[in-house]
């Protein structure tokens, strides 16, 4: 496996079950890869342990936010 994925939304159009599968496909490459995921799926972000997020506190102005989730 590559030590590096970068995936863009590729859990947005699966349905509940097979967004499981997904998030299990993944934790099993863990241990192998490391994985960037941009995702508006609160059950993939559930598994994930740091979350990053873009906010605007004032217009034109991008501040980064992070939660670790241990």
């Amino acid at each position: 496996p590559s030590p590096f994925c970068l995936l863009d939304e590729v859990d947005a159009p699966l349905d509940d079950a097979n967004i499981d599968r997904f998030n299990d496909m993944v934790r099993s490459l863990v241990d192998k890869s490391q994985f960037i995921l941009i995702t508006h799926n609160k059950r993939t972000m559930e598994m994930a342990d740091t979350l990053y997020g873009i906010t605007m506190e004032q217009p034109g102005v991008s501040k980064l936010v992070s939660v670790q989730l241990n």
